[in-house]
């Protein structure tokens, strides 16, 4: 990482997803879900209803942890990114790889998700844990 990149402002991320449009694009390509989601995350997803809109709040964590760790689409694998959920049922975000080495400068990431039928909505916050 460039000292440009340490100096880079953490910030929040959101990202909403159209949860009509994501099923279909997950009927249309199958595989496109072992490549977005880990294993774990199929199992704790299936284990309730709704799954489409499960699915569509954790592709939208994804892609609001990327935003909150000022990282592009593309810098690091979906399974590196994973959302599962505590014993009392609230969401928690699990970092692998690149995405746990470009979150080395932040404490704790928060997120929310939420859904209805048709959208799917996360917010990520971190807690910055480096000084100037």
């Amino acid at each position: 990482m460039t000292s440009a990149e340490d100096e880079r402002a953490t910030g929040i991320g959101i990202d909403a997803v159209d949860v009509n449009r994501f099923g279909a694009i997950l009927l249309r390509r199958p595989r496109l879900l072992q490549r977005l989601f880990t294993t774990a995350e199929h199992h704790d997803v299936l284990q309730g209803g709704r799954s489409i809109e499960r699915l569509a709040a954790r592709f939208a964590a994804k892609e609001a942890t990327m935003k909150a760790l000022g990282i592009g689409l593309g810098k690091v694998s979906f399974h590196d990114i994973e959302v599962a959920t505590t014993d009392h049922g609230q969401p928690i975000l699990r970092l692998h790889g690149k995405a746990l080495e470009r979150s080395k400068h932040v404490g704790k990431l928060h997120v929310s998700l939420t859904h209805t039928a048709n959208l799917a909505m996360a917010v990520v916050a971190p807690e910055a844990t480096w000084k100037p």
